[in-house]
């Protein structure tokens, strides 16, 4: 039986090792959209003291995945880029969230904002590629 939405990134979170090791938590989700927060910590600083850039990388992408698949098949990223617009420290709360609205094709493109409080951190790009697997 097909899974609904917003059962998705659930799903997808509790197969993720690497998502689980982020401490990323879904915050909310639905059809065609998630929004995930995670907190930075010591492990994940480069050697000048601020967040390794596939830190807020890796959050945006887990968003961008997890709405990509509200759509009920597996999608995949094809191609992703990131513009790191503020440094990063330990403790900072950090939320993504990725919207996907329109599903007319197999590819989805979409824009997401990490952000730190209202602050802009970084700005993710993607693109989604849509199998026929349905997710169950």
């Amino acid at each position: 039986m097909p899974l609904n939405p917003a059962q998705i990134p659930h799903k997808m979170l509790s197969q993720d090792a690497y998502s689980q090791w982020l401490g990323i938590e879904i915050l909310e989700c639905e059809l065609g959209r998630c929004k995930v927060g995670m907190t930075v910590r010591k492990e994940m600083l480069n050697s000048m003291e601020k967040a390794h850039g596939g830190i807020s990388y890796s959050l945006a992408d887990t968003a961008f995945g997890f709405a990509a698949n509200t759509h009920g098949k597996y999608a995949v990223s094809i191609e992703t880029s990131i513009n790191h617009i503020e440094a990063l420290n330990e403790g900072d709360y950090l939320v993504a969230e990725s919207v996907i609205e329109n599903v007319k094709n197999r590819l989805g493109f979409n824009i997401i904002e990490v952000k730190r409080g209202d602050e802009l951190v970084a700005l993710f790009k993607g693109v989604a590629y849509r199998t026929q697997k349905d997710w169950e």
